[in-house]
């Protein structure tokens, strides 16, 4: 049986279904990185590993050595002007016509959910924004809901705990996805510790204005992770991460914080 394309029937041709149904998942196969800030400086290793997922669930992934900030840090700092001089750049950065997808729910939940009060004033861009934003994507949301690819055949042999970061959690609106790459690799154990939505204290310049509440507040994350039996904590924000893992440093726990992506790529 075949159907007719409207667009390609304008230029005389006709095409069976299935290979309508080709072309399409070609198109959504090519995708941008987006790396934030402390992977690009701090681990840069989760971004290769993020490359490594996305072109094993089928992505031609395209990288923009140009990109730079999203401008989240400047945002929560009272520096607006700044912040929007990188939110234009961002937009510029990247292809509307194409998915953006980052290891990070709180950068790409600032862009989706903050920028619109960076341009305002800028009709243009907010409607340039309304167009891109509906395709910006966290890793994991990407991978479970938009290509529905959950399985990686990775293998993790250790107990591990998850951290729902805050800005991923309430703004982006990932909880259940993590979980589900999780729960397919072979020998991982996942178990849930108490308060695993409770803040771990970095919440950006909060951690650098507000340290002794801000290492308060990872040492009660690090003492309900060390209470459930993990080994590990797994986040997908390396910013929790690094706030994390620098208290377990101090006091050479056992214990370690890591990134979804890095748990993920062991295949």
């Amino acid at each position: 049986m075949q159907i007719t394309c409207p667009f390609l029937w304008i230029c005389g041709i006709e095409i069976k279904a299935y290979s309508v149904r080709i072309i399409q998942q070609e198109i959504l196969m090519k995708i941008q990185l987006f790396i934030p800030c402390y992977i690009d400086q701090l681990y840069p290793q989760t971004g290769f590993n993020t490359i490594k997922l996305l072109e094993k669930a089928g992505c031609e992934v395209r990288y923009n050595p140009n990109q730079t900030c999203c401008g989240q840090p400047a945002f929560n700092s009272g520096y607006w002007d700044e912040a929007a001089v990188l939110a234009y750049k961002f937009l510029n950065d990247f292809d509307p016509a194409l998915p953006v997808v980052s290891p990070s729910g709180s950068c790409t939940s600032f862009v989706i959910h903050h920028y619109h009060k960076l341009l305002k004033d800028k009709p243009g861009l907010l409607q340039q924004l309304e167009n891109q934003k509906q395709h910006i994507y966290e890793l994991s949301d990407f991978l479970v809901n938009k290509l529905h690819f959950n399985d990686f055949n990775a293998s993790f042999p250790h107990k591990v705990t998850y951290h729902d970061s805050c800005s991923a959690l309430r703004e982006y609106g990932i909880k259940n996805e993590p979980r589900e790459l999780l729960s397919r690799v072979n020998g991982l154990q996942l178990i849930e510790m108490e308060e695993c939505e409770t803040c771990c204290g970095f919440g950006g310049t909060f951690a650098v204005k507000s340290p002794d509440i801000s290492a308060a507040m990872a040492e009660k994350k690090v003492q309900n992770a060390l209470a459930s039996g993990a080994e590990y904590i797994i986040s997908t924000e390396a910013s929790c991460l690094m706030n994390i893992n620098g208290y377990i440093n101090k006091h050479k726990l056992p214990l370690k914080g890591i990134h979804l992506a890095d748990v993920l790529a062991n295949f």
